[in-house]
């Protein structure tokens, strides 16, 4: 994990950055053939809403190195 210098309300404060993909989670609707739906939600509650489990679609969490295993990339 890198450390980035950053100014907050007119002081300067340290902020942490991580530039590990392993660690950037992203939320999606996996599809039943086994791909991503190409959305982009900002909450599980907004994936879920869209999801439809009944025709077999799941919330997922996973992070862009995952991504790939499920695109095949």
């Amino acid at each position: 994990m890198s450390k980035r210098q950053s100014v907050v309300n007119g002081t300067d404060a340290e902020a942490q950055v991580t530039d590990d993909p392993r660690e950037q989670i992203e939320i999606g609707v996996l599809l039943p053939n086994g791909r991503l739906a190409a959305l982009h939600f900002a909450s599980s509650a907004e994936a879920e809403a869209w999801a439809e489990p009944e025709n077999g679609e799941q919330v997922v969490e996973y992070n862009i190195l995952s991504e790939c295993s499920f695109n095949s990339c």
